[in-house]
């Protein structure tokens, strides 16, 4: 995402870098950081203490790679990967190994890790549904927004989209969010057969009610305007918690969401800081278009998920 935010606008991402300031670093694999950025990333995530990173490539590739930036891998963990691919195989097995707690995207094409991800029998998958969900800075919004599915799952079903809620809700969870507001977006805020999207998310605020979908309050259908701003739902009349003050937005499908992360980025000066959830383990999903900064960000909400989780079983 762009990096041309003044100095000082995405507090929201230095807070979440810093609460990790007292917690051991994580090992995170690293699969196929063959570009300046994802290599840069993985070294400063190194030196600001956030993870231990074990980076899956082509050995001579990186080590040239470094050489050209001035980058030094010093002690840093290399795993020699003949290519992108094999990379992505080498790091997902390292996770299964308990050598890794989390799994961080390089420059390879996402599909490629996601494939070694939800094999049957080598992968990460669980029970869970997996899913996206962009950690968002947004200089004009007063906390971090969530927004959720914009990168897996095309067309979710309802049954899916329980799956990307409590994906998402779990999130907020391990991030210090204890009662989550989730909005449930479509084009409009009543209830109507010509667009399934508002049925499907009044189906979800009753599944809450009855307990399929735990640890948040849900509302929904709610438009874009009246889900992150106040005025707009009291003009239309809408009596919710949820509504001007959300946490969580999840989108129709891929596209809707897509487009919204997009738009607060671009148009917005937001970050969007990418996770992937309801596998094994953590996967940061980076974008080519992410800063350093964004890349910090999404491993620290790696290293906030692992010790929550951690201390849960604990």
């Amino acid at each position: 995402m762009p990096d041309h935010a003044p100095e000082g606008r995405h507090r929201k991402y230095a807070d979440l870098i810093e609460r990790c300031r007292n917690l051991p670093p994580i090992a995170m694999a690293v699969a196929h950081p063959c570009d300046e950025l994802s290599l840069r990333a993985s070294i400063e995530a190194a030196e600001e203490g956030l993870v231990r990173p074990v980076l899956v490539a082509p050995r001579r590739r990186l080590e040239a790679l470094a050489a050209e930036h001035d980058l030094s891998l010093g002690d840093v963990e290399v795993v020699d990967a003949p290519h992108s691919h094999g990379a992505a195989a080498l790091a997902v097995g390292l996770v299964r190994s308990g050598k890794a707690e989390a799994l961080m995207k390089g420059s390879l094409h996402t599909d490629e890790l996601l494939h070694e991800v939800t094999q049957a029998e080598r992968g990460l998958r669980t029970g869970r549904r997996i899913s996206q969900v962009f950690i968002m800075d947004v200089p004009n919004y007063h906390k971090a927004l969530f927004v959720t599915d914009c990168a897996v799952n095309i067309f979710p079903t309802l049954d899916d989209k329980v799956d990307i809620c409590q994906n998402a809700i779990d999130l907020a969870h391990d991030l210090g969010i204890a009662l989550p507001k989730v909005a449930i977006l479509s084009a409009i805020e009543t209830v109507t057969s010509k667009i399934p999207s508002t049925v499907e998310a009044a189906a979800l605020c009753k599944m809450a009610e009855r307990g399929q979908i735990r640890g948040a309050l849900l509302d929904g259908p709610l438009a874009m305007d009246n889900a992150i701003d106040a005025e707009a739902a009291r003009a239309k009349g809408i009596v919710s918690t949820v509504a001007g003050d959300a946490d969580i937005l999840v989108a129709p499908d891929l596209e809707a969401g897509n487009m919204v992360a997009k738009l607060l980025s671009f148009l917005a000066n937001a970050e969007a800081a990418g996770i992937v959830l309801g596998a094994r383990v953590p996967i940061v999903l980076t974008s080519r278009a992410d800063s350093v900064r964004t890349r910090l960000a999404s491993c620290a909400v790696a290293v906030l998920m692992v010790h929550a989780r951690a201390s849960r079983k604990a």
